[in-house]
Formats: C-alpha cells, sequence, structure tokens
C-alpha cells in the first residue's frame, strides 16, 4: 500500500517542500530541553529566545541550513579535580530546529541573562501581476 501524504493531493500540486518540511518535524521532535520562546517583535520581525543558562557564547552555534535555522549547544567538560557531592545542573548539548518561510533571514542574535535572543526579519515581497497570454493550439 503506499503512503498517501497531503503533498500527493491532485489539488496541491507545487507543495512538495512544504510536505517534506512536515515530515522532517515530526521525525525531529525535540524533548523540550531548552525551553524556547517564539514572539512577533515588529509587522515583519519575529524573534525566538531560548534559555540556555550555564552555556557561554563559545559553546552555542547558530546556523541556517536548507531553510532550517538550527540552534546547537556543547558545553565544556568541567574540570577533573572538581568533586561533586550533588550534581542536579546537568551539563548536556542540545540541538534545537526551526523552520524558515521563504523570505526570512536572520538578522541578528545576542545573549543576555542566559537567554538566546535570534532576531528574524520577513523580507516584504513586491506584488507581480503576470498576465498570461492565450494562444491558439
Amino acid at each position: 500500500m503506499t503512503k498517501l501524504t497531503f503533498g500527493s493531493h491532485p489539488f496541491l500540486l507545487g507543495f512538495e517542500q512544504l510536505d517534506r518540511l512536515v515530515e522532517s518535524s515530526a521525525k525531529g521532535a525535540n524533548e523540550g530541553y531548552p525551553p524556547f520562546n517564539i514572539e512577533q517583535s515588529g509587522e515583519n520581525a519575529y524573534r525566538i529566545t531560548l534559555a540556555v543558562a550555564g552555556f557561554r557564547e563559545e559553546d552555542l552555534a547558530i546556523t541556517v541550513e536548507d531553510r532550517q535555522l538550527v540552534i546547537r549547544g556543547r558545553q565544556g567538560e568541567d574540570a577533573e579535580d572538581r568533586v561533586f557531592l550533588h550534581r542536579g545542573i546537568a551539563a548536556r548539548a542540545f540541538q534545537r530546529s526551526f523552520v524558515l518561510a521563504d523570505g526570512v533571514e536572520v538578522s541578528g542574535a545576542a545573549m543576555e541573562n542566559g537567554l538566546l535572543h535570534v532576531d528574524l526579519e520577513r523580507a516584504v515581497p513586491e506584488a507581480v501581476v503576470q498576465k498570461i497570454q492565450i494562444t491558439k493550439a
């Protein structure tokens, strides 16, 4: 039996990329670490804020890979001479991915009080009207 997806519906021509994005986001469901907010900071501006307490700027990497914003964090190893009586603060790596719509670009990133802010801007496209000429077959 063939897997039927919404991208294969005859009325949704050209939406194959959207179908692939939905599939990849379903496969890459995160466990919820680190927590994040997404807010609209202007008419065409957005901000993603991640709670990255304990991470330094050099422990974090922000990349855009094939319309996906990928934020990775990896903390350095603790000194070998430290002896913990209780270790409740986990030093774990993470990766968070966000799918960017066409025209949305990363405009900057900043760390403030244990929060990583990633600013996004949407370029406003010009309205284009295209007239299609009808020819005889």
